[in-house]
């Protein structure tokens, strides 16, 4: 089946669990967000792009972008991230305090709010902007020279972030942030409440299907790395439900409680939907349904 028609399909599968859900109503900016909206794209590695209903509307990305600062940290230094911080699967909230403390401030994976805030604190000590350098690949990657963060949403994580600044503080507590921790929390919040719409971000994603070789044929990261980054998406990219996802959609994904969800098929090209209601474990349910359908009526799948 084509991919028009695949999406097509995903589409119609989905259109029953939009608006389903709940909104991400820890975030007071988000909760305001039509829940009754869906868009899905695919960009394919031969540069094709195709999409489907709200493809071109832009959203805030949230926990998508872990997966950009993590690349980036590795192409920085090579794998010394993984000295603080693990590769398993949580089994627990994404923004569990129990968990990390019982771990010593070590948090599961990089995809875990605790992860994330880690990645982010390395990626601003190497760089003095972890945000500012997040920012210049998304603009280089999507082609769209103005993506930013959107300042309401950024404003009202931070002032509804208690937890957040919570596991900053514990992790600092364990010595596993470098930076000052008003930094590393604000630089986290910004590189979250990125805007960003469907196409964009499969455009920039595309690096992970491409083994790592950037739009400009320049590579970010080795072939090895691209594939280690995609294998922790797999097993660690979509919260507490993680073996759900894989036996249902068979990718290496990302999810975000702004509803989008990015996946990757290595060799081909790189799928973005979007829908703002959440499933219980914080992933968007109509975007799930999409990707469940897409696998299952093309041949984009790692299975």
């Amino acid at each position: 089946m084509e991919i028009k028609d695949a999406l097509l399909r995903a589409q119609e599968a989905a259109a029953p669990e939009v608006g389903n859900g709940r909104l991400a109503e820890y975030i007071p900016s988000l909760a305001s967000v039509c829940p009754n909206q869906f868009g899905m794209a695919v960009a394919s590695c031969d540069g094709e792009v195709h999409a489907v209903g709200d493809a071109d509307v832009p959203f805030s990305v949230q926990s998508i972008s872990k997966v950009f600062t993590l690349a980036l940290v590795i192409a920085a230094e090579g794998e010394r991230i993984w000295e603080r911080v693990s590769r398993e699967p949580s089994g627990n909230p994404f923004n569990s305090l129990l968990q990390l403390d019982q771990e010593a401030g070590r948090p599961r994976n990089p995809f875990i709010n605790a992860g994330a805030l880690v990645v982010t604190d390395r990626l601003h000590a190497l760089t003095g902007d972890a945000f500012g350098t997040l920012r210049d690949l998304m603009r280089r990657e999507s082609g769209r020279s103005d993506v930013d963060s959107d300042a309401e949403v950024a404003r009202s994580e931070l002032e509804a972030g208690h937890r957040t600044s919570a596991l900053a503080h514990l992790l600092a507590s364990y010595g596993n942030l470098e930076c000052p921790v008003d930094q590393v929390i604000e630089q986290y919040v910004a590189q979250c409440a990125l805007s960003m719409t469907c196409r964009e971000l499969a455009l920039a994603g595309l690096f992970l299907a491409r083994d790592g070789v950037l739009s400009d044929a320049t590579r970010l990261l080795s072939e090895r790395e691209a594939k280690r980054v995609n294998a922790v998406m797999l097993t660690c990219g979509t919260y507490d439900s993680a073996g759900d996802f894989a036996y249902r959609v068979g990718l290496p994904a990302k999810s975000g409680v702004g509803g989008g969800i990015l996946a990757v098929i290595p060799d081909r090209g790189v799928a973005c939907v979007w829908s703002p209601s959440l499933g219980p474990s914080g992933s968007s349910a109509a975007g799930l349904a999409a990707l469940d359908a897409f696998t299952t009526y093309s041949d984009w799948t790692v299975f």
